[in-house]
């Protein structure tokens, strides 16, 4: 199975520049691009939140519309510049499973090989994500009726350090349960997140962290405490999960650009693996 993961479209009003003069609706239908021009076409679709900057109804149908586009299913979860029921009230038709549950924008996926588990983590007017009781809860209930089958849990926020000084204030609050439920459910392959605006991964709880680089811009390196977050005109880009039984996830960065043809391969003679 293949899962392509979008993250932090940003996305603006029509003709509204966003973070240093970007056009991040452009750059978002550029990854959408990107990924139906893959071969094979992934199964699936995953968008780790920030659909949009400031959450405004205008921006989440530009995102639909872009969205639209997609030639494979596609599952969205909230970050912290969306605001909850906007999102539900402008794509929630479109995207049924934003209406499973009253209170937060999360729900499960069981149509794939893999199971798709999407969890809220947003906490409206913070910047920093949260479980709180009630979503942890839910999480286990969400597990625990899941019968050991292969998992992805996707959410905004990640729940674990990256050594990013600038960024790890705003990960996402668990209590140490969290992450004691983690472990307890080893069929978990792979927490995907964004909001950090660069490809990170790192061992957490008995499973694989992820964080998928943004579709618009970047967070600039900076390993330095006490410096503010900065923004950064790398290369966007998006990742491809793959999972099988026998490999399990295997996950790949994927930069969004043109970068000229696909070359062969001609070796010199002198290469010592020449036969």
């Amino acid at each position: 199975m293949l899962i392509a993961q979008l993250s932090d479209f940003h996305a603006r009003p029509a003709g509204v520049a966003a973070y240093a003069g970007l056009d991040t609706c452009a750059l978002m239908r550029q990854a959408i691009a990107a990924v139906n021009g893959l071969d094979p076409r992934p199964d699936c679709v995953i968008v780790s939140g920030d659909l949009t900057d400031c959450g405004l109804a205008a921006e989440y149908e530009a995102v639909a519309e872009a969205l639209s586009a997609l030639a494979m299913p596609c599952y969205l979860i909230p970050g912290n510049h969306d605001r909850r029921e906007t999102m539900r009230a402008v794509l929630g038709g479109r995207f049924p499973t934003l209406r499973q549950d009253p209170a937060f924008l999360h729900y499960a996926v069981d149509d794939f090989p893999v199971r798709l588990i999407a969890l809220d983590t947003v906490v409206a007017g913070a910047h920093g994500g949260d479980i709180c009781p009630a979503r942890q809860a839910w999480l286990a209930g969400a597990l625990a009726v899941g019968g050991g089958r292969p998992t992805l849990i996707v959410m905004h926020h990640p729940p674990f350090r990256t050594g990013v000084p600038a960024m790890d204030p705003m990960m996402c609050r668990t209590a140490p349960a969290f992450e004691s439920l983690i472990r307890d459910h080893p069929e978990i392959g792979l927490i995907a997140t964004g909001h950090y605006h660069r490809p990170i991964m790192r061992r957490y709880a008995g499973t694989i962290g992820f964080v998928a680089p943004g579709t618009a811009h970047q967070v600039a390196f900076d390993l330095r405490p006490g410096q503010p977050t900065r923004l950064i005109h790398e290369p966007p880009g998006f990742a491809v999960h793959s999972y099988s039984a026998t490999d399990g996830f295997v996950s790949h960065i994927i930069p969004i650009g043109a970068f000229g043809p696909i070359h062969e391969f001609e070796l010199p003679a002198e290469y010592p693996g020449q036969s």
